[in-house]
């Protein structure tokens, strides 16, 4: 097992954005995982921090990421994957087996972990569409435990694991067969979709800011807000899609906040619609980012 001490974060995050971590543990089993949760049933755990907005300010405690467990494996139309399995790999893998459902996550940077505690979805499909059993650390009793699709409460942008009880170790689906070319041809599409409309990960960023409200879109309501003009010294909302923000090079989480309350405030003004953060902000915050933050998540201040 991989440890590291005083270990910058922002090496690891999309946004390259984050200080320092006073210790990160990187197990390569499931049974390394589990036995790490028991003896630190309260740390932070991450995957690919693909969205997760970092404080600069660091984090005085322990991480555990989940990036070593790799493990996967398909028989018939299963699929049986660790939590740190990479979406576009598993896109690929499946795709070449003649699997079906897992298309929308070859643009997708995240792991299957992150990807389940947020029910990631795109251009029609979610992951939690064909899944069909988790198996979970459930922090309280100390222990694994199992949950199927239906005990996982999901729904948009949310599941079970949102509430910090249980921690994904593995999950598995059921996929449908389908041609292979097809299968291809779909992924074709998605990936040209999203070279074309969302910034690739050479401009910085964790993917959509703001979580769709019902019957609306995020981007659309951003974009009549005018905030693809919002530009500040170090970061800035990028110029073909609304809901994304980019690091210029060394922008800090304060400015990545400062950017995401101007945009939240401008939709709220012109529609009277408060957006909901789909990035995830973590680490030791300064009160500055405390008050943004509360502010981005309708929370009165102390």
């Amino acid at each position: 097992m991989i440890v590291k001490e005083d270990f910058e974060i922002k090496n690891l995050t999309t946004y390259k954005i984050g200080g320092v971590v006073k210790k990160v543990l990187f197990p390569e089993t499931q049974g390394e995982f589990t036995e790490l949760l028991r003896e630190n049933p309260e740390c932070l755990v991450l995957g690919s921090c693909s969205n997760v907005l970092f404080s600069s300010n660091g984090y005085d405690g322990t991480i555990i990421m989940t990036s070593e467990l790799k493990q996967f494996e398909i028989r018939g139309t299963k699929l049986f994957t660790s939590a740190g399995v990479k979406g576009p790999l598993l896109a690929q893998k499946t795709a070449e087996a003649g699997l079906s459902g897992f298309e929308f996550m070859i643009g997708f940077p995240g792991s299957i972990g992150g990807d389940i505690c947020m029910n990631a979805g795109a251009h029609g499909q979610s992951i939690s569409d064909n899944l069909t059993q988790c198996c979970l650390f459930d922090r309280e009793k100390k222990e694994i435990v199992y949950k199927t699709k239906s005990e996982m409460d999901f729904s948009y942008r949310h599941s079970l694991i949102q509430d910090g009880r249980y921690v994904l170790v593995h999950a598995e689906f059921d996929l449908k067969k389908s041609s292979t070319d097809e299968i291809k041809s779909l992924i074709e599409r998605n990936l040209e979709f999203r070279k074309n409309i969302q910034p690739s990960l050479a401009f910085p960023n964790a993917g959509s800011v703001f979580k769709n409200p019902e019957n609306d879109s995020a981007g659309r309501l951003l974009d009549k807000a005018g905030v693809k003009t919002f530009d500040l010294p170090r970061a800035r909302v990028w110029q073909n899609h609304a809901n994304f923000i980019i690091n210029k090079g060394d922008a800090t989480s304060e400015d990545i906040l400062t950017l995401m309350v101007m945009m939240y405030n401008a939709v709220k003004n012109l529609y009277t619609i408060e957006l909901k953060p789909e990035i995830i902000f973590i680490g030791d915050k300064t009160e500055k980012e405390e008050e943004l933050w509360n502010i981005l998540c309708q929370k009165k201040q102390k």
